[in-house]
């Protein structure tokens, strides 16, 4: 089976994730392509989607810009799945807590904008990730804290007490960077779950 992924390639890793897309699809014996997306017209063939850290707000204003924004958010509607990290959280989230960034709302939870401190303030920690059987390399970089979830919104990972990882519904959002490690698991939980065939069913119910 190939998957058609598409990266947000505003800001951030995009290179990061496109590598980390194809190596958890080899790692399950299928194919990804993968898209660089900087206008409209490309979300909509996309079976996955990433939203790579950065700026937020010009993450936001870019997107808006673009008609990027109104894709990404039908792409969900249609539960396709997406994995935003970092800046991409912030963005996905109900609330970025800085009007300055425009929200999807993709996420139910609202987040505080470098939370984890500068880039000087940079760790990676070992994270226990609901679905993964190790630990996963997680590296902070400028991260978000989410400050609340939602009643629908399932926390994956948690880090000094507070959630870095969660999913709701088609998303997967994450407060660190999974990109910059050799360890493609968090791409893998967040778009080969299931088999070739139950996303087929997905996709037939969408479609």
């Amino acid at each position: 089976m190939t998957l058609t992924a598409g990266v947000l390639a505003v800001q951030g890793d995009v290179s990061e994730h496109a590598a980390a897309i194809e190596r958890a699809a080899a790692a399950r014996g299928e194919e990804a392509v993968v898209h660089e997306i900087r206008h409209a017209g490309t979300v909509p063939d996309c079976d996955v989607l990433l939203m790579p850290g950065g700026e937020s707000t010009t993450i936001s204003t870019t997107i808006a810009r673009e008609g990027i924004d109104e894709e990404v958010v039908a792409h969900v509607a249609a539960g396709k799945p997406v994995l935003a990290t970092c800046a991409g959280l912030i963005v996905a989230s109900r609330d970025a807590g800085d009007d300055r960034v425009a929200t999807l709302d993709l996420v139910d939870v609202r987040v505080e904008r470098n939370a984890f401190g500068r880039q000087r303030d940079s760790f990676q920690a070992p994270l226990d990730v609901a679905g993964l059987d190790e630990p996963f390399p997680a590296v902070f970089i400028r991260a978000p804290v989410i400050e609340s979830v939602g009643e629908g919104v399932d926390v994956l990972a948690t880090w000094d007490g507070r959630p870095v990882a969660v999913r709701d519904g088609p998303v997967v959002g994450t407060s660190f960077h999974p990109e910059l490690t050799e360890d493609s698991r968090l791409h893998d939980l967040a778009f080969f779950e299931g088999t070739p065939a139950e996303r087929d069913g997905v996709a037939a119910a969408d479609g």
